[in-house]
């Protein structure tokens, strides 16, 4: 009786992803171009990356592209309200957890998952850009995973952008001594993918360049992007 019951719950638990997909799926559509925008939910209001988000976002708004974030506090929250500042579709994905996550007040369009693999598929499944701002493990599992799909040729090619040049050298030191140099995990051009930047105009720039490249000057529809010839 009892494996039958554990066998019941797993296969109930499919359904409860599946929905989490079909809810995802059907409410990001149709926002058309948007940018994920990550970072530490520990970051208070009024510290200097919070409000590196907060202008960040409102540049990123401006430039015609929703803004994504994981819905909660700290720099999601200045995300949010970077891009309601801004006028455009301030999205979150809002994830259940024991600690720390408590919804916004920034978004005007907020989803809540129960599992971390359906939110991370929205993240990425609805983006033409990323931008990382200084967090802790969660921030760094989203930055290495959309490098891992983009290396992979699993997601297509588009910009990934690191705010504060002070919090992220030290790691990108090592991924060049250690990862490349040291023992050639990697290749150089994967160091190509992302993009170290302090300025929020020119993340904004970074990104609508990108895409004007690639043919697509418009930012009303979204568009598959293709990886640039070198």
């Amino acid at each position: 009786m009892t494996d039958f019951y554990v066998s019941a719950e797993e296969t109930w638990r499919i359904f409860r992803i599946m929905a989490e997909f079909v809810e995802g799926f059907e409410e990001l559509a149709n926002i058309g171009p948007a940018v994920s925008i990550f970072g530490s939910a520990r970051t208070q209001p009024g510290e200097p990356y919070y409000d590196l988000a907060v202008e960040t976002a409102r540049e990123i708004g401006k430039a015609g592209f929703s803004v994504i974030t994981g819905g909660g506090g700290g720099v999601m929250e200045a995300a949010n309200k970077g891009a309601k500042e801004a006028g455009v579709k301030s999205v979150g994905l809002n994830i259940e957890l024991p600690q720390e996550q408590k919804p916004n007040d920034f978004q005007n369009l907020s989803l809540h998952f129960r599992y971390f693999f359906c939110r991370k598929v929205m993240f990425l499944k609805y983006a033409h850009g990323f931008v990382v701002m200084p967090g802790g493990f969660g921030t760094m599992d989203e930055f290495f995973e959309s490098l891992v799909l983009i290396q992979t040729l699993k997601q297509a090619h588009f910009p990934i952008i690191c705010m504060g040049s002070e919090f992220w050298n030290g790691l990108i030191d090592w991924v060049k001594d250690v990862m490349l140099k040291k023992h050639d995990y990697i290749s150089p051009d994967d160091l190509d993918v992302f993009t170290i930047c302090d300025n929020p105009k020119e993340t904004a720039k970074i990104i609508t360049d990108f895409h004007k490249s690639n043919g697509r000057g418009g930012l009303q529809q979204p568009w598959g992007i293709k990886k640039p010839s070198r």
